[in-house]
């Protein structure tokens, strides 16, 4: 089940005053400091705007001055705070997204981790060490996921900071490629950024995990295999129903995904957006044919123990995942690493890389390439012609005769 969000102070709205206003100002002094006025006109309603300030001595009451007549140039409070400017722009900050999915997940984070941390800063003071510091003490609690969920809406927000003239550049660009549990960026090996490199070896390992995770519950099991041997999403395995299979096609066509969402369980197309047709492996016939008996064809195809759908995080608690991989050998499996697996087994196997991105169903074929095997004998060939080039400055043996009618040229 989702978190509960918890709700956010509201903050007062300040008068700013508007582009291009006039804007009077008068010092006073007081026993507790001095009091800065500034008043303008509004040019809609001509009513009279007075904002007010107790500051503390003449130098901080122009400051205060001054940030408003900034703000009647940009037309918004250059003072604002980061709360102020977010609630200022609504939901500006998440245009693009879908909201079902991605957009919850960076609403969470906004709200419970980037505001309470960074809420209350002017918008204009946030540098890039702020953030790094804060990211510091977020790798002490949360995991890499929950971090870029985090870091990534703080960027959007930011963004629009930028658009409106609040500040210059973004101070969070770049943020989300530190290395985790680190205090330098992330350097990785080309290897290990493609994504076969989290896959399982060999269909063997394979069904030690799924026999590992069905001693809790067979579905369990099947979830593994599912989500290997069709390379798909676990949010495509709990969308797929019986009518899903087509054992005279030999196939299976990924139509939809289930999810949590805001309210409970939602059901919406995949991510592409279009029907997957992916073929039915061997070693999952028997897996499809036990789940598929005795059902009618809108029914889902897989349940959990308590006949509801699984996701993600129920596998994961359930079957003690990190410690049922850690035993197996794999301990950085994920369970998105199931469909890593099956992708790199059939890139393996010698499909087509256009066959094998529509079963994938991505959108750019250079994704697909990534779960092609490592391929360096065009390096070979590069170091061969390099080499023949240099050979030129090398001095020849004297002893050496030069070819006589070789006809070449220079």
């Amino acid at each position: 089940m989702a978190r509960p969000v918890e709700p956010m102070p509201e903050s007062s709205p300040r008068p700013v005053p508007p582009i291009g206003v006039r804007i009077s100002t008068d010092m006073e002094r007081r026993s507790y400091g001095i009091r800065a006025r500034a008043r303008w006109t509004d040019p809609l309603t001509k009513q009279r705007v007075i904002r007010t300030e107790i500051v503390k001595d003449e130098a901080t009451a122009r400051a205060f001055f001054e940030t408003l007549r900034n703000s009647s140039v940009k037309g918004m409070d250059v003072s604002m705070t980061l709360l102020e400017f977010f609630t200022s722009i609504e939901d500006r900050w998440a245009r693009g997204l879908d909201m079902t999915s991605t957009g919850d997940n960076y609403r969470y984070g906004l709200r419970l981790r980037v505001l309470p941390a960074l809420g209350h800063l002017p918008v204009t003071q946030i540098t890039a060490g702020m953030i790094d510091r804060t990211i510091d003490d977020w790798e002490k609690q949360y995991g890499a996921s929950t971090i870029k969920n985090t870091i990534a809406p703080l960027v959007r927000v930011l963004d629009e900071a930028v658009r409106d003239g609040l500040i210059t550049i973004n101070p969070a660009k770049h943020r989300a490629k530190r290395s985790l549990h680190r205090n330098a960026f992330r350097i990785q090996p080309a290897e290990d950024a493609a994504p076969r490199a989290h896959a399982i070896p060999d269909l063997q390992k394979l069904n030690q995990l799924a026999s590992a995770c069905g001693t809790v519950h067979q579905s369990y099991s099947d979830f593994v295999m599912l989500a290997a041997l069709l390379a798909a999403r676990s949010s495509e395995v709990s969308g797929l129903q019986v009518g899903d299979v087509d054992f005279t096609k030999n196939l299976v066509i990924i139509r939809r995904q289930v999810f949590p969402g805001r309210g409970g369980l939602i059901t919406k197309p995949t991510k592409s957006r279009k029907e997957r047709r992916v073929p039915i492996l061997d070693p999952l016939r028997p897996v499809l044919k036990r789940l598929c008996a005795f059902k009618q064809s809108d029914a889902p195809l897989l349940v959990g123990p308590r006949g509801g759908f699984l996701t993600t995080a129920t596998v994961r608690d359930a079957t003690s995942w990190d410690q049922v991989v850690a035993d197996l050998g794999l301990p950085n499996l994920t369970r998105h690493g199931l469909r890593h697996t099956g992708a790199t087994w059939l890139a393996d196997a010698g499909v087509p890389l256009h066959v094998l991105q529509e079963i994938l169903g991505h959108a750019s074929i250079e994704t697909t390439r990534g779960y092609l095997h490592p391929d360096d004998r065009h390096l070979a060939s590069a170091a061969e012609q390099a080499n023949a080039f240099l050979s030129r400055d090398t001095p020849r043996n004297p002893s050496r005769r030069p070819r006589q009618g070789t006809g070449r040229g220079l």
